[in-house]
């Protein structure tokens, strides 16, 4: 179990830090020594969410950031950050954010505080749901571990 966690950890890691390069469940997987198949299934049982969405939410984060702190152009950071066209960038981004893109930026620049209170403040999440994360800690404190 625990050998697994860290592999799944590690394509995560993974995503973390090449949002911006082209990565699908495949390569993931690879990363992670499963099938996509069952990558994909046990990652979104450990983390409350797909590969896809995670890896979706990561690129909006580091988009939030450079919406509110530099002066670059919509379409630049949506390339920048690993989004293939200003469209579909626009939807997810308003899909997780709850606004465009423009309309983030319009709040104006960041608050001069410590980045890493900032990206607690202004990190999306995902809706709790089902077998989602928020419901998955409720049930491990309460010592209902079956999943």
């Amino acid at each position: 179990m625990e050998e697994s966690n860290r592999r799944l950890l590690r394509a995560r890691d993974a995503m973390d830090r090449g949002y911006a390069e082209p990565l699908d469940v495949p390569t993931l997987a690879r990363l992670a020594h499963v099938s996509p198949s069952h990558f994909a299934r046990t990652f979104r049982a450990t983390f409350g969410e797909s590969p896809h969405r995670y890896l979706q939410r990561r690129r909006v984060e580091r988009a939030m950031y450079l919406l509110r702190g530099t002066g670059r152009s919509v379409t630049d950071i949506c390339l920048d950050v690993g989004f293939g066209s200003l469209g579909t960038f626009s939807r997810t981004f308003r899909d997780i954010v709850g606004e465009s893109p423009s309309a983030y930026r319009g709040r104006g620049p960041l608050p001069p505080v410590p980045s890493c209170f900032v990206m607690a403040w202004t990190r999306p999440s995902s809706p709790p749901g089902p077998g989602g994360v928020m419901e998955r800690a409720v049930s491990e404190k309460r010592g209902d571990l079956r999943g």
